[in-house]
């Protein structure tokens, strides 16, 4: 059905802003006319392989020009963007791009030996698209990404046009289960992510807004975190499409002094992280080297996926008050739950957050509940996407209906306070249940992270012959190792006693991935075997 397509308002921008930087990748940079016409030469590419309407392509990359210039070519030509984690297994990939049923991946040479070894099992997959990165030669199976990008061309729109309904598909993490691929309608991210920067667009597509609309470049945006993940992707969907540019780190690997360096050489203007575990090595760079950089052009921080603490805000905003933190509380499938805003030197508490308009709070009943303190499920409606692909099932489990509305309704616990805020307990998922308590794992992590000698902790489950399960923290410490009598006590000061964790152990790194989410399988598997 008609609506909005990011193609035209990316194109509208190039058209408009032709000199202006699209992306900046170390001393590289594609302005808007050169994304826009390597993208048109993506987009042609694929269409001449065979890939037809909604087909759906992979982007097997780290951060680099290339992802971003990939998007463009997909909504270009009516094709689905499918994000693909790098730090996937065989096995993993071969789920992936056989449940989204990929019919080309884009990739980074680095990656060779892998797709070497899964080619074989993904046949659907027709079209390679190799992005030198000096790991190696292209292989004789794949086409060279700049042969592709620089094919002449006229702008891409196919013959089976593209519209509002063209899909966006972001996988999750699958920490919690195997990845699922969320659908999301262009025509809906246009309206809840354009809003962010202050460039909303009309509910009812009104092409001729775009005439007037860009007459100077955006914000520059750093999406510290993977564009692989919905907190970097969505965040560059907002700066693109106000006509800004993104900069995107030079190394593969997240270094906070790299991130400051290209935040004050590059005048950024907004980041993107994903909670502590971005946000103290940040902090820590800056308590360091008191001065160094100069965060003038520094105006928003964004945090969304994981609870980001009112310790670490505060350390930031003495650092550079002027600035805004933003914690989103969003997830994959579930844009706008709540937010909270910290300004002018004063840091928002941990985990509370102002709802949105569309977010209520059900009980297992599917129920709103309305009564503060009692605690329930959040669930928000409005725009969201229309399901996960090819699993009704979990899509009916997770997008209900109340009072006759659709809600997404992700598994996020919450209470409902007396204020109208919420406060966040964390996801049922990996809830732990102890002596007929329920512990939400992240509550407590929040509580053991104020500790100061606790750079990062995990709190998990074990099997208790009494309880049924025992609560355990894995702490990852600054230093040297707190005491964990004082770990408990720590906790027992914030928390209600049942909640303190009755084992603590210390880990060299709890090994966050680039999202900053963990493996609680991987470290309750730790547990256990840790006497």
């Amino acid at each position: 059905m008609p609506g909005w397509n990011f193609a035209e308002i990316w194109e509208a921008a190039a058209d408009r802003l032709p000199d202006a930087p699209f992306a900046n990748h170390g001393d590289r940079t594609v302005t808007w006319h050169e994304a826009d016409r390597r993208a048109d030469g993506i987009a042609r590419t694929l269409l001449e392989a065979g890939a037809g309407k909604q087909d759906k392509v992979a982007q097997y990359l780290y951060n680099c020009p290339e992802y971003p210039e990939t998007l463009f070519a997909c909504f270009k030509a009516s094709l689905v963007p499918v994000n693909t984690n790098y730090r996937y297994t065989q096995d993993e990939l071969v789920f992936l791009w056989g449940n989204a049923d990929a019919v080309a991946v884009v990739f980074h040479g680095c990656f060779v030996d892998t797709i070497e070894a899964v080619r074989g099992r993904v046949p659907k997959v027709e079209t390679w698209l190799w992005v030198d990165d000096g790991s190696g030669p292209c292989p004789d199976w794949a086409t060279p990404y700049e042969e592709a990008a620089a094919c002449r061309t006229e702008r891409v729109l196919p013959d089976h046009g593209r519209d509002g309904d063209d899909l966006y598909m972001l996988y999750t993490g699958g920490t919690t289960g195997m990845p699922k691929g969320v659908m999301w309608r262009q025509d809906d991210l246009v309206i809840v992510l354009c809003g962010t920067l202050g460039t909303p667009l009309p509910e009812l597509r009104d092409p001729t807004v775009l005439a007037t609309m860009f007459e100077n470049p955006g914000a520059v945006g750093m999406p510290a975190c993977p564009l692989m993940h919905g907190t970097g992707a969505f965040t560059s969907f907002s700066v693109l499409s106000a006509g800004g540019s993104l900069v995107l780190l030079p190394s593969r690997h997240f270094d906070p002094a790299e991130l400051l360096d290209e935040v004050e050489a590059k005048g950024v203007n907004a980041i993107a992280i994903v909670g502590d575990a971005f946000a103290k090595p940040i902090l820590g760079a800056l308590e360091a080297n008191e001065g160094r950089w100069d965060l003038s052009s520094l105006m928003a921080m964004t945090s969304s996926g994981v609870m980001w603490s009112e310790e670490t805000k505060q350390g930031l905003l003495r650092h550079n008050p002027n600035m805004f933190l933003m914690d989103a509380f969003s997830s994959s499938e579930a844009l706008g739950m709540g937010q909270s805003v910290s300004g002018g030197g004063k840091a928002a508490k941990t985990a509370t957050f102002e709802p949105s308009l569309n977010t209520i709070v059900v009980g297992e009943d599917d129920r709103r509940i309305t009564e503060p303190g009692v605690m329930g499920r959040l669930a928000v409606g409005g725009r969201q996407p229309i399901g996960y692909y090819k699993d009704p099932e979990k899509s009916a489990r997770t997008f209900i209906t109340v009072d006759g509305k659709r809600y997404s309704c992700p598994g996020d616990y919450a209470v409902l306070e007396q204020d109208g805020s919420v406060t966040v307990l964390g996801r049922g998922s990996v809830c732990i249940n102890t002596g007929g308590e329920k512990v939400f794992p992240e509550e407590v992590e929040e509580a053991i992270k104020t500790h100061a000698g606790v750079r990062d902790a995990v709190v998990v489950g074990v099997p208790h012959e009494r309880f049924g399960e025992m609560i355990v923290a894995i702490v990852e410490p600054e230093a040297e190792a707190p005491a964990e009598q004082a770990v408990v006590d720590h906790v027992r000061d914030r928390l209600a006693a049942y909640k303190a964790p009755r084992r603590v152990l210390t880990i060299p790194t709890i090994g966050r991935a680039p999202n900053g989410k963990v493996d609680y399988k991987r470290l309750r598997e730790y547990a256990i075997a840790t006497p």
